[in-house]
């Protein structure tokens, strides 16, 4: 029971393919009490799935690029639980316009860079009041190191992610919260499916990966945020943890 006895909040559960999903459901397994965020035309579809999991635990409104949506978070969050120990961050958006580099407009890229960026810091903040014991903070990326075919503005939106997670993990250090991230090979989901020429990715990572690489089995990346969530890296802070079967550690 990894994460017994813990309260997470988990965002970005949307179908049960997504490894946020698959989080959830391994941390009620181990132990943990879960509550899911969603919004707007989501909502219903979220409130879905979390019927799937062992159990079915309370879907709360959040758009994190909604002021007043964080700023009442710790509160409506207190309807469910008087603490977090951990938390998340499962949040990526880019309009189509930001997946082509050299013509993207600055509003795609400020809003790629707010919806998957800025808001792991607002997230993490939101969160503050509920998380005064320490904790930890988990978020979601796609290795920032290089110049992706297709990622384009994504990618330059999920390098400052990884730079925010840094920062994050400076400041937040001292309140014993440790931020890390988990950075996972292409897995089919439906954020997945909304990048133009996502099968790319899939043509070629098994052939890369010496471990190989299943784009269906959101399983690994699960199992290590949730290690993450535990209290076995009491030490680690600022990480990124790659789940791609070693892709990254390979040349061409």
């Amino acid at each position: 029971m990894l994460l017994e006895g813990k309260t997470l909040l988990i965002t970005g559960v949307l179908m049960d393919s997504s490894i946020a999903f698959h989080v959830a459901k391994l941390a009620q397994e181990q132990g943990a009490k879960v509550v899911l965020t969603s919004f707007g035309r989501t909502m219903k579809i979220t409130q879905t799935i979390a019927k799937r999991l062992p159990e079915t635990p309370p879907v709360i409104e959040l758009d994190v690029s909604n002021q007043e949506h964080l700023d009442s978070l710790a509160q409506r969050l207190g309807e469910h639980t008087d603490r977090l120990d951990g938390v998340v961050h499962s949040i990526g958006f880019a309009p189509q316009g930001a997946f082509n580099f050299l013509e993207g407009t600055w509003e795609d890229v400020a809003t790629a860079l707010q919806i998957s960026a800025y808001s792991l810091k607002s997230l993490g903040v939101a969160c503050l009041p509920l998380m005064t014991g320490g904790g930890s903070i988990v978020g979601l990326t796609f290795d920032a190191k290089f110049a992706w075919p297709v990622y384009d503005w994504m990618g330059v939106a999920k390098a400052a992610f990884e730079s925010t997670n840094r920062y994050l993990a400076r400041d937040l250090g001292p309140k014993g919260i440790r931020c890390n991230l988990v950075a996972a090979g292409p897995i089919r989901t439906t954020a997945a499916k909304s990048i133009p020429g996502f099968e790319r990715f899939e043509q070629i990572w098994d052939e890369r990966a010496p471990l190989g690489w299943n784009v269906n089995d959101p399983v690994p990346a699960a199992q290590a945020c949730a290690a993450l969530l535990s209290d076995w890296f009491p030490a680690t802070t600022g990480e990124i943890i790659h789940v791609d079967g070693g892709v990254h550690a390979m040349g061409q």
